[in-house]
């Protein structure tokens, strides 16, 4: 495993993440809390302290599923829990809440499910257009100064953002989203983090499956699962993607010998910037490939390749802009409206 910092955590983070969205039960189709342990305690056998999850995650039942797998196998301080803040449910949906109340009531009950006293990396899961930025992180720091938090993050941030938010609050870490099919934030944000010494965590390094290999034109997404509205997964893109995507399984087996989700992951890994990957996973043979994914680099005509299919594959990218969850109306915030902008 490759290992790296992050300010304000004494724990190495390493480079690869857990993520643990699929093992809140909603939006994948479904999940087994006993197998989601043994995929954490697995993860952590392979090397793997970092792991994020979010109330927003089966509304509660991610983090529940995380605080179990850690007081069963004990050694919290050696385990960088990053969780989040900002999305109040509403129903069977979650709009984004960023208020101060909303910030320091959610960490109460965060730190309960995970049952830790601590949360080593807090991260805003989305901005809240509503609350002032500066409102959003005078909380944190106080949640920071009270020992309750140990670093402070944000997710789906703008650079705006961000600078605005770290006139207030030390800004350890960005959450951007990045893979071979999801570039945006380096042109922009990654570089920015990296300038201003900020970590990235980037998220969803396997495209929500797509670059693990082994979807094809008769795979079929059932009840809640998200991917039934990703358009990626919709036709005419679906086969568009399937396609780069075996030709660059082929090109990982014969110039690496890998199989195309570590060649995804190292992709990932290798950019400028980069602190560490996260890698969705509930099932402990998920995590099989990370032995491959460590101990080498895509070389320059690799990563000349891997564009030229990306691009010539998929002629109308789309991004994971899907995914954004709605925002407060201005007489459900107090606010009128633009004033936080």
């Amino acid at each position: 495993m490759e290992y790296a910092s992050i300010l304000g955590i004494s724990a190495p983070t390493s480079r690869v993440g857990l993520g643990t969205w699929a093992m809140g039960g909603s939006q994948w189709g479904g999940t087994d809390d006993d197998e989601s342990v043994r995929t954490i305690h697995a993860a952590l056998d392979l090397g793997i302290t970092l792991i994020d999850t979010a109330p927003a995650y089966g509304f509660g039942h991610s983090e529940e599923v995380v605080g179990r797998a850690l007081a069963e196998r004990g050694g919290r301080e050696l385990v960088v829990v990053a969780t989040k803040v900002g999305l109040e449910r509403r129903g069977d949906g979650v709009i984004r809440n960023s208020s101060r109340q909303q910030v320091i009531q959610e960490l109460e009950v965060s730190l309960r499910r995970l049952r830790t006293d601590y949360v080593d990396l807090y991260q805003v899961h989305w901005p809240d257009f509503s609350t002032p930025y500066e409102e959003t992180a005078q909380a944190l720091l106080d949640l920071q100064r009270a020992g309750k938090v140990r670093a402070i993050g944000v997710s789906n941030y703008s650079i705006e953002a961000m600078e605005r938010f770290r006139r207030v609050a030390p800004l350890a870490s960005a959450q951007p989203p990045l893979n071979l099919f999801e570039r945006e934030a380096l042109e922009d944000i990654i570089p920015w983090c990296r300038t201003n010494g900020v970590a990235t965590l980037t998220y969803g390094a396997l495209c929500r499956g797509l670059l693990a290999g082994t979807m094809n034109e008769n795979t079929r997404f059932e009840g809640d699962d998200l991917r039934k509205t990703d358009p990626k997964f919709l036709p005419p893109r679906y086969a568009q993607y399937l396609q780069a995507v075996q030709r660059l399984a082929q090109f990982a087996r014969e110039r690496y010998d890998k199989g195309v989700l570590p060649f995804a992951v190292r992709w990932v890994l290798d950019q400028p910037g980069v602190t560490a990957a996260l890698w969705g996973a509930r099932h402990p043979g998920e995590l099989e490939p990370l032995r491959d994914v460590m101990g080498w680099r895509l070389d320059d005509e690799a990563l000349t390749y891997t564009d030229s299919v990306v691009n010539e594959s998929v002629p109308e990218p789309v991004g994971p802009e899907f995914m954004a969850p709605p925002e407060r109306r201005p007489e459900e915030s107090g606010e009128r409206p633009g004033a936080s902008v």
